[in-house]
């Protein structure tokens, strides 16, 4: 809620933007869910090997099941894509460029998932995109209005109390 409330002004773009990066997000989540199960399934991270294996794995798969909703969606722009990647390098050298980067983050996502927890990726995430809009505000000298401050503050805040609140409740507790 608080990265929401912080991009709020920014609705001005598309609100279906907003829409597509809730339910990515979402959909995210769900596959850290289903990454961190398998690897504790017994035999398969055996014959799977190392968590990049893994992590290969469920990229190929990914991206398999989205052609067709690409094709559905995109692919009357296809051939005028290919066209502009042939012949512009900066297109095809910024797309490289950010598929392996947008890889090579999310594998590592993925190792520290093996080490931690889904919920804990969750929360790590949210203080991450808290972090970009505070250091994207700095680094290009946007002013921080008010809303923006509360909805960073309330996503600083929940990352605040995810992070307390087992010694909270043991104290409760005892």
């Amino acid at each position: 809620g608080g990265v929401i409330l912080a991009s709020v002004k920014e609705l001005d773009f598309a609100v279906s933007a907003l829409i597509s990066a809730c339910i990515a997000n979402l959909f995210a989540a769900f596959k850290g869910n289903e990454n961190k199960k398998l690897m504790e399934t017994e035999g398969l991270k055996d014959r799977m090997g190392s968590v990049g294996n893994q992590f290969a794995l469920t990229t190929i798969l990914g991206f398999l099941m989205s052609i067709p909703l690409v094709l559905w969606r995109e692919g009357s722009k296809l051939g005028q894509f290919v066209e502009m990647f042939k012949t512009n390098p900066v297109i095809s050298t910024n797309l490289i460029a950010s598929g392996l980067w947008f890889y090579g983050y999310n594998e590592l996502a993925t190792m520290t998932l093996k080490k931690t927890g889904a919920v804990t990726q969750s929360v790590a995430n949210t203080a991450k995109r808290v972090i970009v809009i505070v250091g994207v505000a700095i680094v290009l000298g946007e002013s921080l209005d008010p809303m923006k401050l509360l909805g960073c503050a309330i996503g600083i805040g929940g990352v605040f109390v995810y992070s307390i609140i087992d010694q909270l409740l043991a104290k409760k507790n005892a």
